[in-house]
């Protein structure tokens, strides 16, 4: 379980970033992997209004958004954005991140793809103001609710605080270490207990992406979905995604990892081979599979066809076993 902090503060050791740190912590604490980015240090370019997007589905723009901030928002199952209130929404690095992310909202509703990870993905707001006006935090619930609804998350709540204006004012408020805790334990929940699979093959460019891709979309309540490759390759197959697309399911962002990172961190349950074999290392502990599917890599579009769709009924019965 991966929880992704966006940090919307140029302010260091601020209010705001007492509050990201204070919910990291309590999540770690639940066993879940972290993630902060400091959006201020990121190069963000902001939205040029080129529509590439609305008519690709990618931006054009090549900047940290492309290299780093869309992969985290498709990895994480976990969303949590921090801001100080700037004129009653969020400062203007943070805001950068979030219209670029129109380029999701068009793979959504212009592309009409599905991301696989969206009907479990949760998001969250922790904001912090000076001001004590009861109209402080509406603009920022608005922005919240379009931000989460296009990186296919849902909006399931917040922690806002005003009056909080000089360093060290959060540290000082009565309730907020309990606030948090109450509401990382909240959010975090229905992501416990899931049963952690590795998916792996040789180059991970294409059939242990497509398996985590449907057990992602089609059972993510019940399985913890790792995947990489014992050699794994510069990037996914464009002919698989193109495949995957055919069942309108969006594999962009993706990128190809070694089974070692993929399980560096966490520890699967099981580990269900497709072709890597041999290379596949030893867990301890964890139940071992093999598909015996053959390799789709360079060859054309029917043939990775007929691997998906044997992927996806395989996928189907081992949810339906679990």
């Amino acid at each position: 379980m991966l929880v992704l902090g966006l940090q919307g503060s140029p302010r260091k050791k601020g209010n705001s970033d007492f509050l990201l740190s204070a919910f990291m912590k309590e999540a770690e604490e639940l066993g879940a992997q972290t993630h902060v980015v400091d959006v201020d240090k990121k190069n963000i370019v902001p939205c040029k209004e080129y529509t590439t997007c609305e008519k690709k589905g990618f931006c054009p723009i090549k900047d940290d958004m492309k290299y780093e901030i869309y992969p985290l928002l498709r990895q994480a199952d976990v969303i949590v954005a921090a801001s100080p209130m700037f004129f009653y929404n969020v400062t203007a690095q943070l805001k950068a991140l979030i219209d670029r992310c129109q380029t999701l909202w068009a793979r959504k509703y212009k592309l009409k793809l599905t991301d696989p990870g969206r009907k479990m993905r949760r998001g969250f707001i922790l904001a912090v103001g000076a001001t004590k006006g009861k109209n402080l935090f509406e603009g920022l619930h608005l922005t919240a609710t379009y931000f989460f609804d296009a990186v296919g998350a849902s909006y399931e709540g917040s922690l806002t605080y005003r009056e909080i204006e000089h360093r060290g004012d959060m540290e000082k408020h009565p309730s907020v270490l309990e606030d948090v805790k109450t509401a990382v334990n909240n959010l975090l929940t229905p992501f416990l207990g899931r049963k952690k699979i590795l998916f792996a093959c040789r180059e991970n460019a294409c059939r242990s992406q497509m398996a985590s891709a449907f057990a992602q979309y089609l059972s993510g309540d019940k399985i913890e979905v790792l995947n990489g490759g014992s050699t794994p390759a510069d990037n996914i197959s464009p002919v698989m995604v193109k495949a995957m697309q055919e069942k309108g399911i969006d594999m962009e962002f993706r990128t190809p990892q070694s089974i070692e990172a993929a399980i560096e961190k966490i520890k699967p349950d099981m580990i269900i081979t497709m072709g890597c074999g041999e290379e596949c290392p030893f867990v301890p502990g964890a139940e071992m599979r093999d598909w015996e599917l053959p390799d789709p890599a360079g060859e054309d579009i029917e043939f990775m066809r007929n691997v998906r769709d044997e992927i996806e009924k395989r996928v189907i019965s081992l949810t339906n076993e679990l």
